[in-house]
């Protein structure tokens, strides 16, 4: 017999996560910022999930967030964030608008997907909206994001904005809404939804587990 033809052990998948975030989402703010290096710790790849939370709500009845609509939860919130930021030594400004228009932002968070610098630009944007208080709705905010991970942003945003990005934006949008995503950030792992920033660490460790067939 070849060495060829023995039998081999099939590999366990490598584990794998989805991360479904809004970049004008509070909470998934900590998240984003957390979840590359907590993955790279548990050996899971991160899938980015860019989507939009407007249609969401609105579908609930919501013309606006919920911690506009109710201001006791909004004070709330926004008193929980800045814990969660010293907690986790990130730095925080709360936005002086918000939320903020996060399409741009998403639609080429959601064209460059698997693109290797997509990570980084994430984080950007998530930093210029919660820590920088800029306004991520607007191009020039996006161009230095871009620049600074050495992307020419001319192509980035004609790729972003032509009719196929847009479609694929609504197309997640709308797959957000059929796997009942109600809110973000939204981890999908092994098929199972984890919801909310402080349930990153359990769905990275379901994630772990599956790809061993615990």
């Amino acid at each position: 017999m070849e060495v060829t033809d023995l039998p081999t052990t099939p590999q366990p998948a490598a584990p794998e996560l989805e991360f479904w975030f809004d970049f004008a989402s509070t909470y998934s703010y900590p998240a984003a910022l957390r979840v590359e290096d907590l993955a790279v710790a548990h050996g899971v790849t991160v899938h980015w999930r860019a989507f939009l939370l407007g249609p969401i709500f609105q579908a609930q009845g919501w013309s606006d967030s919920p911690f506009n609509l109710y201001p006791a939860k909004g004070r709330y919130m926004w008193q929980d964030l800045q814990r969660l930021c010293h907690e986790h030594e990130l730095e925080f400004h709360k936005p002086s608008h918000f939320p903020r228009n996060s399409v741009l932002a998403a639609r080429i968070a959601c064209a460059f997907d698997s693109a290797p610098w997509i990570g980084g630009f994430v984080r950007r944007v998530f930093t210029a909206n919660f820590a920088l208080d800029l306004d991520i709705a607007d191009v020039e905010v996006i161009t230095a994001c871009l620049e600074l991970l050495g992307q020419n942003p001319t192509v980035v945003m004609d790729t972003a904005t032509s009719a196929e990005s847009k479609a694929k934006l609504r197309a997640r949008t709308e797959a957000a809404d059929k796997l009942e995503i109600f809110g973000a950030p939204t981890f999908i792992s092994d098929g199972e939804l984890y919801w909310g920033n402080e349930r990153l660490e359990n769905a990275l460790a379901k994630a772990a587990q599956a790809s061993l067939g615990a």
